[in-house]
């Protein structure tokens, strides 16, 4: 037994490890051997994953809007947790076991008995909730999230104690026996709050993603997009010192992470099992960590399909072609070069692998334009830049400009009439000139959650579509919104040559067409239980493609 697709939450507990993949699957793995034992499955993508204290049960959080509670070690289902109206993201007991608290993309914190009864329900949050952390007598609960607050609730009774504004997104929390609370946010920084108020340690070059408190060793583990672990020493109660920094092997994924009892920090991968690192010797251990055969980008170009994916290989018409060494997201053409770049922030020649340009962060989508009879290509980052390079006559890259686009991750690019047009994880949307690269017009919550990519409809439009799983059309006479029948959020859009029609497709495996001249959806499909990753227009087919992280491209008719 194994992951087929990312594995986006990991805990520790004994000799057991558990995780959480974007496969639908938990798996329980004796890690003295590294050996699979037991497997249970969500029905969509599970973010997370945590032991009781008593190490008999886990708690996991999915996409499919549930938390859910197992025996161990067996893995037989318990309880179902429901009431969230989108992902949840993470699900954690209270250290006596007897209250499992919960937090969602729906802006609820929720707080269950391990029956599945509701008790309690938060709301004040503005945005995505993604952490939570129980005090140690089980009477206290923070929470953190996008809106760049930390929240402070009582688990008796669900009231609101108070808020500690960071104006800062803030992916992590931890809360220590002492009643200090730890926090990482998208600036890299650690942030220490006690009593006298918080205190920040610049600890990273890019988002801190996860922080893990081990109070038996007082000491804290970060990971970061910049791609690098540390881990800190509490050398006072508001002082960290830096004990352990060690670059992140490709394939590991620095949002999960776990301490173990003998010391190592255990993390998510791109691939079929978690990744080790003892921080005593700075040695990783691999064993095992192979990427699944998900394709996150397809592009047709010439008559040719190229993708990509969670391995980095570069296949072209189905046949591997180039090895680029790590996962990629996205692939774009320029005239006769084709590029490609992911987590490691490497700028790829696809067809040579050669690294063409490195970021400090992981690369997340491109799109390509000509400026004065000139390619170029323009790049989104997870960290809000935008990068513009000028194609050289080798098909190497120029740095044109640097963009500084939003304060999260650029989710979609694409051009059109003079124009950049980029969606973003915050639910901003931007248009910036081609050519002096000045921002023409923004829209802070052009969808009501996350938008996830967007395309050129001609005519100086544009569509973006989103979490919110709508479809929306900017820069006609007025705004549109058409709301989809995807029951999940939507991922991917591309619109075909004649700008007709676009399709669209969602992390839950479906894909809907929307007749532009008509202004109507006229299909909905579900060719796999996997999302959809990327779509393309294929020239030469007169045809859709699209890849899924099942390992296939699906073609659809116009």
């Amino acid at each position: 037994m194994q992951h087929e697709g990312p594995i986006a939450g990991i805990a520790a507990h004994g000799a057991l490890v558990a995780t959480a993949g974007y496969d639908n699957r938990i798996i329980l793995w004796d890690d003295r051997t590294r050996t699979s034992v037991a497997r249970s499955c969500h029905d969509h993508l599970v973010n997370d994953c945590r032991f009781s204290a008593d190490g008999r049960w886990l708690a996991s959080a999915s996409s499919d809007c549930s938390a859910r509670i197992w025996s161990v070690p067996d893995l037989r289902l318990r309880a179902v947790l429901g009431g969230h109206e989108d992902d949840v993201d993470m699900a954690v007991f209270s250290p006596d076991g007897r209250r499992i608290a919960t937090c969602a993309l729906d802006r609820a914190v929720r707080v269950f008995d391990p029956d599945g009864r509701g008790l309690h329900v938060m709301h004040g949050h503005t945005g995505n909730v993604l952490s939570l952390a129980w005090s140690r007598d089980g009477r206290r609960l923070v929470s953190s999230g996008v809106d760049g607050t930390v929240r402070c609730w009582n688990a008796d009774d669900g009231s609101p104690e108070h808020t500690i504004a960071l104006g800062v997104r803030t992916d992590t929390v931890e809360l220590a026996p002492d009643g200090t609370v730890f926090t990482g946010d998208d600036r890299g920084r650690i942030g220490v709050i006690g009593s006298s108020g918080p205190r920040f340690v610049q600890a990273h070059e890019a988002g801190v993603k996860k922080i893990v408190l081990d109070s038996r060793r007082r000491t804290i583990v970060s990971l970061s997009y910049d791609r690098s672990l540390a881990v800190w020493r509490l050398a006072a109660p508001d002082r960290l010192e830096e004990v352990s920094r060690s670059s992140l092997p490709d394939g590991v994924w620095a949002r999960a992470a776990s301490v173990t009892d003998d010391g190592r920090v255990v993390t998510g991968t791109f691939g079929r099992t978690y990744a080790a690192y003892d921080p005593r010797c700075g040695e990783w251990d691999l064993s095992g960590v192979c990427a699944g055969p998900a394709i996150n980008a397809v592009l047709g170009v010439g008559g040719r399909t190229y993708t990509v994916g969670d391995a980095g290989v570069v296949a072209i018409d189905g046949e591997p072609a180039s090895a680029m060494g790590s996962l990629c997201n996205f692939l774009v053409a320029a005239g006769h070069e084709v590029y490609t770049g992911g987590q490691a922030g490497h700028v790829f020649d696809a067809h040579g692998g050669t690294v063409l340009h490195t970021h400090h962060s992981p690369l997340n989508c491109g799109t390509s334009f000509l400026v004065d009879g000139r390619w170029h290509v323009a790049i989104g980052t997870y960290t809000g830049e935008i990068l513009v390079f000028g194609v050289l006559a080798d098909g190497g890259l120029e740095p044109v400009a640097t963009i500084r686009a939003f304060d999260s991750a650029v989710k979609g690019l694409c051009s059109g009439d003079g124009l950049l047009f980029s969606v973003c994880a915050s639910t901003e949307i931007a248009w910036h000139r081609v050519g002096d690269w000045s921002v023409v017009k923004r829209r802070p919550r052009a969808h009501e959650r996350i938008a996830n990519a967007g395309c050129a409809l001609g005519a100086g439009r544009f569509a973006s579509v989103g979490r919110d799983r709508t479809l929306r059309i900017w820069g006609g006479d007025s705004d549109e919104v058409h709301a989809s029948s995807h029951p999940n959020s939507v991922k991917c859009m591309a619109v075909d040559a004649r700008r007709t029609s676009v399709l669209t497709g969602s992390y839950g495996g479906t894909l809907a067409l929307f007749d532009l001249s008509r202004r109507v959806w006229t299909s909905l499909r579900r060719p796999t239980t996997s999302g959809i990753s990327s779509i393309t227009w294929d020239e030469a087919g007169n045809r859709f493609l699209a890849a899924s992280y099942d390992g296939h491209v699906y073609p659809v008719a116009a």
